[in-house]
């Protein structure tokens, strides 16, 4: 079973990844998925976990599929 933690964290790192790749602010990201600056600090910190619905307005803001953030295969692993 995947916990909680594995699954934060391997988000948290993916955004990261991914809005770095794109050389993109926390605040623009932020702005873009119509999330605070704040909760998007905290989920890339892996303090909140967030809803699905976050999840994909953070994927459409990065025009990435949801799948890139949370790839379920690699937390089978």
């Amino acid at each position: 079973m995947i916990t909680k933690e594995e699954t934060l964290k391997l988000l948290a790192e993916n955004i990261r990844v991914e809005r770095a790749r794109r050389k993109i602010s926390q605040e623009a990201l932020a702005e873009k998925a119509n999330i605070s600056t704040q909760h998007l600090y905290r989920i890339e910190s892996e303090k909140v976990c967030p809803t699905i619905l976050v999840v994909a307005n953070i994927a459409m803001a990065l025009d990435i599929p949801i799948d890139k953030l949370l790839p379920l295969d690699e937390l089978k692993k």
